[in-house]
This record gives C-alpha cells, structure tokens and sequence, in this order.
C-alpha cells in the first residue's frame, strides 16, 4: 500500500482537492518556514496533515515546528483587542502560484482568524486560523486604512507566533509520523 493509500484508509477521506501527499512544495526544500497554515489557498483548507520523514542520513536542521493557533489568537485578543477584531475583520485571499501554470485561489476571501458571535455581536470561540505569510494575494479592493491597520495587527501576530512559549520544536525521525489539526500552525528549521 502507498503512503496515499494508506492515509485514506487510516483516516476515511475521499480524494479531493485537498487530500493526498504534495512533494514539490517549499516544505521540502533546504528553507526554512515560519509557523503557517497549509492550504488557505483553498476555499477549504487542509483539516488534519500528516507528516512523515523518509530519510535523514548524514542530514542536520529540519525540525519542526508547531504552534497552537487557537491559544495564540486568544492571547492576541488579551493583549491586543483591536489587532484581534481587525484579524476577524479585515478579508483577502490566499494563492499558490510558485509552480508554472498553476494558480490556486479560494472562491472568496477570508480573515485570518474565524470567530463565532454571540446574540450581541461579541467574538466567541476561535473556529479557524488562516495564515500564510507566503501565500498571501494582493489585497486589492481593500481600503488603505484597512490594510495599515492589517499589517499592524499581523506585526503583532507574529511576534505573538514567534515567542519561545508558543513555540513547540521537534525533530522528526525515519519511522515516526506527526499528524495535526489545522489549529496548530507548523514550520520547520533550515536542513540539509
């Protein structure tokens, strides 16, 4: 049985846009990736990723990283009201574009953070994170005041992301297998 097989079987999905194993992606690459959420490009994104590690002799570098995105939004809305509200607000679109001929965009755009309201139009419950620093579209059609105050909530976001509390870094090894929600975000270190 093959890997893609394999995870149909294991977890029940159907083959779909959004279902199956990508190989030629920067995730693969010697680079390294900030903590993001695969797949905003998509209308839906990613909800469960498994990530394996075939080979790694004579490597160094490449652990990953994970970062609870549900906790860092709450923190977000603790520390920084208004960059929250204006995460929940503000809507663009994702895109995947890196290889030839291929573009990929959701069929509307969305904020980063999803959050329910209550009766009386408060945010509740954080339902869904969508961030890609490298699979952001122009944000055509916005008002300049919005997107100022976009990357001024972002600037906060990520320096939220990047604390060494939120922070969780492992080194995946030949055998062992990592699968997560789309609520925790995921990067990894340079390698070779």
């Amino acid at each position: 049985m093959d890997r893609d097989d394999g995870l149909k079987e294991w977890t029940g999905l159907i083959n779909g846009q959004a279902v199956g194993t990508y190989d030629l992606i920067c995730a693969y690459t010697q680079l390294a990736l900030a903590a993001h959420t695969d797949t905003t490009y998509f209308t839906d994104p990613a909800g469960l990723q498994t990530f394996h590690l075939l080979s790694h002799t004579n490597g160094s570098g490449g652990a990953s990283l994970l970062v609870d995105g549900f906790a860092a939004a709450e923190r977000l809305r603790a520390e920084s009201p208004n960059a929250f509200e204006d995460l929940c607000r503000i809507k663009f679109r994702g895109h995947s574009s890196g290889n030839e001929g291929i573009a990929i965009m959701p069929v509307q755009s969305f904020p980063v953070i999803t959050a329910d309201k209550n009766e009386s139009g408060e945010r509740g419950q954080v339902t869904q994170i969508r961030w890609n620093n490298d699979d952001r579209a122009a944000m055509i059609g916005l008002k300049s005041e919005d997107v100022s105050r976009f990357y001024a909530a972002a600037r906060k976001w990520v320096e939220i992301l990047r604390r060494p509390g939120s922070e969780c870094w492992m080194q995946l090894e030949p055998g062992k297998v990592l699968s997560k929600s789309s609520r925790y975000k995921s990067g990894n270190l340079p390698g070779v």
